[in-house]
């Protein structure tokens, strides 16, 4: 068992996994981007800003504004900084890491400009002897459930088979189960796009639609979802699993998701900037869906639900108007997604 681990960034799901890991008894090298997280965790034993009512065990817990002194013996980095920094973190970062280190992603997006996923990110900004040692974690997983001991799941993906099975023992607890999936870019793609969806179904919350609403959303977006993931060359059952359908419900229903939440404060009349200036933390899907919408157009793939999102997020729509958009499509079928197989993969394009 691997004796110090290294959590790189301290918002909510890096805190509650940095307890989690530090409850089975490693040590936690965790680093945070504000002195005074670092200072409150140290004096308190609390973060200051992200789950602040979590105690975090010290002295296994050694918070740190020092990247070097934090993935310093690491055997595990558990990089937890949003997406959209992601790159700019591990840049800084890599000098500090060695090929013996596994390196697992908790960012949940795709990156604006390049249009990258985030282990495409990793390979672009490490060295090449590290690519080998990258994985990803993504499931149903609030950071505040998580760090309550609610129990849970996930899914761990990495390139290599023993670098998921060496991450699925470090992550798994009593209540916090870990699979494993070979499938990096179904895992990836599952925990991105689910959040530009989840940004729907609270537009349809706050719009005061039913049941018969947010089921009808769930199920074409994650049609939508696959269909894009598929034609990327992720495994179609990916997106029946943990870190596709089991997170998209999560995502769309849980009073804890922000992406739900800031579809609801879109339908309610607010703008973007509002919600930015109302919060600290940023819901990663605001920025994240332009980014897939982007991709789904380079790839020729249709995703009228992530259009519609995107359109709102921008202030082109109001929340009535893209829903109107959506129903007044034209009438398709709805077993008519994707066509799977010979030798390789054909993929036939369908409506949501």
């Amino acid at each position: 068992m691997t004796e110090k681990i290294a959590v790189i960034g301290a918002g909510s799901w890096g805190t509650a996994n940095a307890r989690l890991l530090a409850l089975k008894g490693y040590r936690v090298g965790l680093w945070a981007r504000e002195s005074e997280v670092v200072e409150s965790i140290l004096s308190e034993g609390r973060n200051i800003y992200y789950l602040t009512d979590l105690d975090l065990p010290r002295p296994a817990v050694e918070p740190t504004g020092d990247l070097e002194e934090a993935v310093g013996g690491a055997g595990v980095v558990v990089l937890a900084a949003p997406s959209h920094v992601l790159r700019t973190v591990v840049s800084k970062l890599r000098d500090f890491l060695t090929p013996q280190q596994a390196i697992v992603s908790l960012a949940k997006g795709v990156e604006q400009g390049s249009l990258k996923r985030m282990t495409e990110v990793l390979t672009e900004e490490l060295p090449s002897k590290l690519h080998s040692r990258l994985a990803v974690l993504s499931g149903p997983n609030h950071a505040e459930e998580v760090g309550k001991e609610i129990p849970s799941a996930t899914v761990v993906a990495a390139f290599e088979p023993v670098v998921g099975r060496l991450l699925q023992g470090v992550f798994m607890t009593p209540y916090f189960r870990v699979y494993t999936n070979p499938d990096v870019i179904g895992v990836e793609l599952g925990g991105a796009t689910k959040n530009v969806i989840a940004i729907g179904a609270g537009v349809s919350d706050g719009l005061g639609f039913g049941d018969n609403t947010k089921a009808s959303l769930i199920t074409r977006g994650l049609a939508e979802m696959t269909r894009l993931g598929v034609r990327l060359g992720a495994e179609p059952l990916t997106f029946a699993g943990l870190s596709g359908i089991g997170d998209l419900i999560a995502t769309c229903t849980s009073s804890h998701s922000r992406n739900r939440a800031v579809g609801e404060q879109l339908a309610k009349g607010m703008t973007i900037d509002d919600i930015a200036a109302a919060t600290k933390m940023i819901a990663e899907g605001v920025r994240t869906a332009p980014a897939v919408r982007a991709l789904a157009e380079r790839m020729g793939v249709e995703v009228p639900i992530t259009v519609q999102v995107t359109e709102v997020l921008a202030g082109r729509k109001d929340a009535r108007e893209a829903v109107t958009s959506l129903m007044s499509r034209g009438a398709t079928d709805e077993l008519e997604e994707i066509a799977v197989l010979t030798d390789g993969r054909e993929f036939r394009q369908a409506s949501s």
